[in-house]
């Protein structure tokens, strides 16, 4: 499973956003997180239809997406979409 975290460089709710994302590993075996910054992976960005920044993706290992959320979500939001994506 891949959580998918687009920030941009002055935005609050991304440091929420990462701090909640930080804690999803030493929860849930298997759970990759990766930070993509749209100033610099602008073409990632625009293909996964980032529109506001944070936005978290999951992903469940065979690509399908599972759970998106703009703004920060909360650890419980995550987890259950994580349980979804297993």
């Amino acid at each position: 499973m891949k959580l998918t975290l687009y920030t941009s460089a002055f935005c609050a709710p991304c440091m929420q956003a990462r701090a909640v994302l930080a804690e999803v590993p030493a929860l849930v075996a298997g759970a990759v997180v990766e930070e993509r910054d749209v100033a610099f992976r602008s073409a990632e960005a625009e293909a996964d239809d980032i529109r506001s920044t944070p936005t978290v993706i999951i992903t469940a290992d065979d690509g399908t997406e599972v759970f998106r959320a703009t703004g920060a979500p909360t650890l419980n939001q995550v987890l259950v979409a994580a349980a979804k994506a297993l």
